[in-house]
């Protein structure tokens, strides 16, 4: 906090205090009874834990060690699901390229690589 805001808070509690010197004693009585009361009947409610409950330091290195392991776990996960989709599509789409240059080099061309309006094209621009 700085300077201004230790100044407010000072103004604050000073205000609070000169409210309450103002109030007469069976409310102030009052006042004290009310506060007892509900700090008798408040509970903190549970915090919920996460993890392994270990005591110290141990249990938050382990935790923590845990949580690195599933971290790396499921990246690795991902890494290799992504190399595998990658590897599938260019194992599943190179033979049909591989088809279709064999086929431009010997002239065996199917008959769909003829009816294809962009095959002219390609024809006339490509050098023989």
């Amino acid at each position: 906090m700085n300077e201004s805001e230790h100044e407010l808070a000072r103004k604050v509690v000073q205000r609070l205090d000169d409210g309450l010197n103002r109030l007469d004693t069976s409310t102030r009585e009052r006042l004290v009874a009310a506060r007892r009361a509900a700090l008798a009947h408040y509970r903190e409610a549970p915090a919920t834990v996460r993890g392994l409950a270990w005591a110290g330091p141990a249990g938050r290195f382990v935790e923590h060690h845990l949580y690195g392991t599933r971290l790396a776990a499921v990246i690795t996960a991902l890494v290799i699901a992504t190399a595998g989709a990658i590897y599938w599509q260019n194992l599943t789409s190179n033979g049909d390229l591989a088809d279709l240059e064999i086929g431009l080099l010997t002239d065996e061309l199917p008959i769909n690589a003829y009816l294809d309006k962009g095959f002219d094209s390609w024809l006339k621009r490509s050098p023989r």
